[in-house]
Parts: C-alpha cells; structure tokens; sequence
C-alpha cells in the first residue's frame, strides 16, 4: 500500500477512536495537551497496528467506547489525555 495512503488512514484511525472516547484531537492540541509531535507520533505507532481492518469495523460499529482495545498501540496516549478531560 502507499505510504501516504497507509499514512491518512491510521490517522482517520486514530482521529476516530479518539473521537469515540469521547475525545477531540484538535482541541486537545489547541489547549496544549497534546503536541502536534505527539499526534504524529501516535500515527506512526498506529501504522504498526496488527489489527487495523478489526479496528476500523469496531469504529464503524460502535458509537461510544468505554475504551481503546487491548491491541491499540496508543492505549497509553488515550488513557493520558481521557484522564486530562
């Protein structure tokens, strides 16, 4: 798959699983809680995923999360920035 391609959809990943906790990424970063560098970083741990296709079908059908699963690479970014709401 190409880079930028594989790029744009974990970051859609992330955005939305974020975004199902309950979170806002652009707000987050815009109150200094998360560094521009920290969301790029998260993408690229993304990226690494073992389980992306089981990801974007949970997202599809679930509107609202208790929490990321087990296999998400950014479970401890999440936690961080959930606790910080």
């Amino acid at each position: 798959m190409d880079r930028s391609i594989t790029i744009k959809r974990h970051a859609a990943l992330f955005d939305d699983m974020a975004t199902q906790l309950g979170m806002d990424l652009q707000e987050a970063a815009i109150r200094g809680a998360l560094s521009f560098d920290e969301i790029s970083e998260a993408v690229t741990r993304c990226t690494g995923c073992s389980n992306p296709t089981d990801c974007a079908a949970r997202l599809q059908v679930t509107q609202v999360a208790k929490d990321a699963p087990t296999y998400c690479r950014n479970v401890p970014l999440l936690h961080r920035l959930k606790a910080g709401m």
